[in-house]
């Protein structure tokens, strides 16, 4: 086996309780949840071998097998998707070469993001963790601010060095930039993009890893591997005329499903 994808999913969301069975209602008006869509856009990806929904809840479960998905049940201590992403693999007995963590909330994942990021982490084998960061234009950059400006956990941002390394991520808009960016026009910002390939040594390493006191602020997973010396290789990935955004607050539904509706996804 050589790339499985899991897609972790929890009912107990703080800022959206029930959010992978929230419907969504694509071009041609049929309405699919957030985790069918998720596993959706996870099945388009060539190359991998395995797609699994991660979830602690019955409901998720009973609604992922309804719709066909292969659902592996993991505990209720987990702190977040790389930890119940590392519990599935160890719970089903899995030993592949790379392990995709797809967010259940990027229902807008485009396949060759995650095929782009399996190919980078494979071409770089002192990277323990990779994921993918797309350049916002003006306008991607204003939609962050504006969330931000109205108390709003919208989308992460990333900042890295030469050869791609992770600096930092934050929810907040880094790095500052001074004056305005014309809208279709490209800026130094980064949009983390909420996928994750691991290596399985590393995945399985994360668990034991104490959460520092970043990730306890920013409540970003991925900065448990920073503040443990672990190298975040940064892949740049190409839009290619798709629109992304990922579903952290009950507005960024009707905002997803215009999206849908101006791309033609059903």
């Amino acid at each position: 086996m050589s790339v499985v994808i899991v897609i972790p999913a929890r009912h107990a969301s703080t800022r959206y309780p029930g959010k992978p069975l929230v419907g969504l209602t694509g071009a041609s008006g049929e309405s699919r949840s957030l985790i069918r869509r998720s596993w959706d856009a996870a099945r388009t990806v060539r190359g991998a071998d395995r797609v699994i929904v991660a979830t602690d809840d019955d409901r998720i479960a009973d609604h992922a097998r309804d719709f066909g998905a292969e659902v592996a049940m993991t505990s209720t201590s987990c702190r977040n998707g790389t930890e119940r992403c590392a519990e599935a693999v160890t719970n089903l007995g899995l030993n592949p070469e790379i392990v995709v963590n797809l967010q259940g909330d990027a229902p807008l994942t485009p396949s060759w993001f995650i095929e782009d990021l399996v190919a980078a982490l494979r071409d770089h084998p002192s990277a323990q963790m990779a994921t993918p960061v797309l350049n916002c234009t003006g306008a991607m950059r204003a939609d962050l601010l504006d969330d931000r400006a109205h108390g709003r956990v919208g989308g992460t941002t990333a900042v890295f060095g030469q050869g791609g390394l992770a600096l930092y991520f934050s929810k907040e808009v880094i790095p500052f930039v001074p004056g305005e960016i014309a809208p279709d026009a490209p800026s130094p910002v980064f949009h983390h993009v909420g996928v994750y390939a691991y290596r399985p040594g590393a995945l399985s390493a994360y668990p034991t890893w104490p959460e520092g006191p970043l990730e306890r602020l920013e409540g970003l997973e991925q900065l448990r591997f920073l503040e443990q010396g672990r190298p975040v290789l940064c892949v740049q990935v190409e839009a290619r005329g798709r629109a992304f955004w990922e579903l952290n607050n009950p507005e960024d539904v009707p905002r997803i499903e215009e999206m849908m509706r101006q791309m033609g996804l059903d």
